[in-house]
């Protein structure tokens, strides 16, 4: 009931593959890769193998965001208010679909779907994301959603992941999560502890034992848990953190 990986592979695809049995796929948040590229990685990583997706920057942020740099793609002028922020354009509701394909592909379970820290919550943001979660096709899909910023109260988030069918996705060092739907608990790790660099922070054996503890604690009531990595060290940290959880199953 405990799922331990990394976003992305730290240590190359073939490497981490022998290690893990659990990666959030970065590379789709930049761009989408070919269909042929992804049933490659289906296959070299074997049955027993999950991934899980991060959905494509399309949906979620706008063309001023500097991660579009790394993407690469090149968006003509009168169309770059169409992409981010959940706008029902027919844009970002390909951007899904698009992100869907790779999704079933990969046989994944879990799309995670990460905002902006300048997708704060005021009303026009929330009927965008009313209107997109209500549209799009999940196919089963469980979402993850990541927001981002102090506007988002835990109020604020508990009703929409209520309404909309979401679980809320959070660095548990940073925050509690407030909804968890289809028995998903699903967190990502940043390297922020309180007072901490992020990224750079390397977790402690106490931490560790303080997130298999609150895995235990999720677990009672009734939710598969996953702990994605994404600090410099996760390839470290996330190899210990998954001996613990076999010894603590083996244990049981």
């Amino acid at each position: 009931m405990i799922r331990v990986g990394c976003c992305g592979f730290p240590d190359g695809m073939k490497r981490y593959f022998k290690k893990f049995d659990l990666v959030e796929v970065q590379s789709t948040f930049y761009h989408i890769p070919r269909v042929e590229t992804v049933e490659g990685w289906r296959s070299a990583a074997g049955e027993g193998f999950e991934f899980t997706v991060k959905a494509w920057q399309a949906i979620t942020h706008p063309l001023t965001s500097p991660t579009w740099r790394r993407g690469k793609i090149k968006i003509s002028p009168e169309k770059e208010d169409h992409y981010g922020f959940f706008r029902p354009t027919d844009e970002v509701f390909e951007a899904w679909e698009r992100t869907r394909e790779i999704c079933n592909t990969l046989k994944a379970k879990i799309c995670l779907i990460q905002c902006p820290a300048s997708f704060v919550a005021v009303e026009q943001n929330v009927m965008n994301m009313r209107e997109f979660f209500t549209k799009i096709d999940r196919e089963g899909l469980t979402i993850a959603w990541e927001p981002r910023g102090k506007s988002w109260t835990d109020e604020r988030v508990r009703r929409l992941c209520e309404e909309l069918g979401l679980t809320h996705c959070v660095d548990p060092f940073a925050r509690d999560s407030v909804f968890f739907s289809r028995g998903i608990a699903y967190f990502r790790l940043h390297g922020s502890p309180p007072g901490k660099r992020m990224y750079y922070y390397k977790y402690t054996d106490e931490d560790l034992k303080w997130l298999m503890e609150k895995a235990e604690s999720l677990e009672t009531r009734g939710l598969k848990v996953y702990y994605l990595f994404n600090n410099v060290y996760m390839g470290d940290d996330a190899g210990k953190l998954a001996l613990l959880a076999r010894t603590s199953s083996r244990r049981l």
